[in-house]
């Protein structure tokens, strides 16, 4: 029998990032992220491969953390962003520039007009030469994206781009200075407090490392985090997103710009209806593939749009009768003139679709994935489709696909990150389980089975882990939570409640303005299902989910007293007093109204409200940083059930956004919510494992 696998092993895992294929299909690179025990970091780092799967992978940087890997043109230069100290080759010998302002202080240190941490900046390795990478960029406050020029010789790279009197307000801030907001966007989420500095694109020359910025190609916008989007076509024009119109932090519209590599001739190519994303040129420099999504309307499904580099061109959807959503697992890209290749969210899986760059005819492809995994990562380059493909028990690999034909052949596997860790270890299998909620809805759930599986010999303990979003789903695919629990004898019970994507847009739109009700239906529904089939042990049953699955969570344990222990984590209890102090305040105007104009449907999903029906014992936990669901939330349920005597732990991670990061921390939640529900499993009352000790 194969061992379970335990904690440590977390520290052993590989995880990949991200994923380019070179511009002829020969090469991949891509991220891997693994953990560093001592210092208890996740470091990241760029692998290469052949495509052909001839050569194992090799690790390409070994200095610092890197990402966002991009092929040159010719396929032989390789670019990333790393936070790297500053190239030594920009140091050595004399300066002939007295007055560089970039100049050295007297204790060595570079004075920049920053604070002492390297930036991100643009890092190129020349393949055919070898060596290091040198460093392409220097912007005072980094380089967050770029992209190649069609020769190679230049870039376009996105970087904040402050005033005088602007950068004087950064040292302030730096130096514990007051922060000072006028914008209604205030936060984000890992970023804190905004401020109104904007993002510019600037053309680099590679070669001079000089650069000019396009005056016109700016963020704006309560989307402005998340980027320009820069690419760079073949006719010599550049796209990219922003907005533009009146109150933009009331929206969150973002629009398809392009605009020619002198700052010229700016053109708008979508009117504001659309929040785009993932722009992507075809061959010819004349049109613009982008996902658009609804800006008031987060159910409604994000579609692949392709638009013509004209002014006043109409942008075509050419992906809206698939009535599915565009995954994250990568952006849409050209495999010829006339088509593209996506990866959408269908029926609990990721899966590829190819869509026809004139009319919406979308086509599924690649049956040989089969239901039984998933794809998370994507790219494509020359006639070769690379895809990560996440299996409940053998782990997520690479793989290489024929963009022409990719279900003539079986997928070439390029990487085997984890046999070391999981060739021996007991690994589930997933089942897909469709049952009817309490209205008589068709639901779908995943069960994680232990390895050895038998309920006709006995019932099982299940965890109920409830996806966020609630606009994502569950897909069958590797999980170490889920390994790790299995391995010690726990069903794991995925449920893609209504809300969830996937399933069209109505199943997505049925939770709209009112949650909690429906999502609570098909979860308890579903647990049912388990036990009515003898695989679970119904006084065995336990709760958790994150973000939306922990709000999902809470509000559960007020309508049922069936769990015998649940774990909200980092979740929402009382959305009235959270308006205003999370970055997303603008997704609930949308969805529900303002709360002083609809306090009822406000407190109606609120799981504080029916506090008093809560008595399952309560596990709570919240990042310190966290700008999507605050740490207060977290301990306004904590307190409110504390006084009514349930048992409750809370645990808060100092410093932690809206996500577990480092593996320490990773862990130490693992093992709560593990000890948590061993803590109050009935069929271990007699074992030594002491109760928590606040039941007074």
């Amino acid at each position: 029998m194969a061992d379970p696998l335990e904690l440590d092993d977390f520290y052993d895992l590989r995880r990949i990032r991200g994923v380019a294929v070179s511009p002829t299909g020969e090469r991949v690179a891509f991220v891997v992220a693994e953990s560093d025990p001592d210092a208890d970091e996740t470091r990241t780092s760029i692998f290469v491969a052949p495509t052909d799967g001839s050569r194992k992978p090799h690790r390409l940087t070994r200095a610092s953390d890197a990402g966002s890997a991009k092929w040159g043109p010719n396929g032989e230069t390789l670019a990333f962003l790393a936070s790297r100290k500053r190239d030594v080759a920009l140091d050595v010998g004399r300066n002939d520039d007295e007055d560089d302002e970039s100049s050295e202080n007297d204790d060595g240190s570079q004075n920049d007009g920053s604070d002492d941490e390297p930036k991100s900046q643009v890092w190129l390795f020349d393949l055919s030469l070898g060596g290091d990478a040198r460093q392409v960029t220097e912007f005072d406050e980094g380089v967050r994206e770029f992209d190649f020029s069609p020769d190679g010789e230049r870039m376009v790279v996105a970087a904040r781009d402050p005033t005088e009197e602007q950068q004087e307000y950064l040292d302030s801030r730096r130096d514990g200075g007051p922060v000072e907001i006028t914008r209604l966007q205030h936060k984000r989420d890992g970023m804190g407090f905004l401020d109104d500095i904007r993002s510019y694109l600037f053309v680099v020359d590679i070669e001079s490392r000089e650069s000019e910025r396009l005056d016109d190609a700016y963020t704006r916008g309560a989307m402005s985090t998340g980027g320009l989007h820069p690419s760079w076509g073949a006719g010599d024009r550049i796209a990219f997103r922003s907005y533009r119109g009146e109150n933009p932090d009331h929206t969150f519209e973002q629009d398809l710009y392009t605009v020619s590599t002198d700052g010229g001739d700016l053109r708008q190519l979508t009117d504001s209806d659309l929040g785009v994303s993932n722009l992507c040129w075809d061959s010819t420099g004349e049109r613009v593939a982008f996902d658009g999504a609804n800006p008031t309307n987060t159910y409604h499904p994000t579609e692949v749009y392709v638009v013509d580099d004209v002014a006043g061109a109409e942008p075509r959807s050419v992906s809206a009768s698939l009535d599915r959503t565009r995954s994250r697992g990568g952006a849409p890209a050209w495999v010829s003139n006339d088509q593209l290749l996506a990866p959408i969210g269908d029926d609990a899986l990721t899966r590829l679709v190819r869509l026809s760059a004139e009319q919406d005819d979308p086509e599924r492809v690649f049956e040989n994935q089969g239901t039984d995994r998933t794809i998370t990562q994507f790219a494509v380059g020359g006639d070769c489709a690379v895809v990560c493909l996440s299996h409940p028990s053998d782990g997520a690999d690479l793989y290489t696909l024929d963009t022409a034909n990719p279900d003539e052949s079986d997928p070439v596997r390029l990487t085997r990150l984890n046999d070391d860790l999981l060739s021996d270890a007991a690994l589930p299998t997933c089942e897909r389980v469709h049952y009817e909620n309490g209205d008589g809805t068709e639901v779908e759930g995943l069960a994680y089975l232990p390895e050895e599986f038998d309920p006709d010999a006995e019932s099982y303990p299940v965890i109920a882990h409830i996806h966020g979003g609630p606009t994502a789903y569950d897909a069958p695919g590797f999980s170490f939570d889920y390994s790790y629990w299995t391995g010690k004898g726990y069903v794991v019970f995925n449920v893609n409640y209504r809300g969830s994507t996937s399933y069209g847009r109505a199943f997505s739109e049925s939770i709209r303005g009112e949650w909690g009700p429906r999502e609570a239906d098909d979860i308890v529904s579903g647990v049912q299902e388990l036990v009515e089939r003898g695989w679970a042990d119904a006084d065995r049953l336990f709760i958790s989910g994150f973000s939306q699955g922990g709000i999902n969570t809470a509000y559960v344990v007020t309508r049922t007293d069936m769990f015998a222990a649940a774990a909200p984590e980092h979740g929402i209890y009382d959305f009235y007093s959270l308006f205003g102090t999370a970055d997303l305040h603008q997704w609930y105007v949308h969805d529900i109204g303002l709360p002083w104009e609809k306090p009822e449907e406000y407190r109606a999903i609120s799981s504080i409200d029916d506090v008093d029906r809560i008595d399952t014992p309560l596990l709570v936990t919240a990042g310190g940083e966290d700008w999507r669901c605050p740490p207060s939330q977290a301990e306004q349920l904590y307190v409110s059930v504390r006084h009514r005597g349930v048992d409750a732990k809370l645990v808060v991670y100092p410093d932690e956004h809206h996500n577990i990061g480092d593996p320490e921390r990773a862990t130490h939640r693992l093992h709560e919510l593990t000890e948590w529900f061993e803590t109050h499993d009935p069929a271990r009352e007699d074992e030594s494992t002491e109760p928590s000790s606040n039941t007074e």
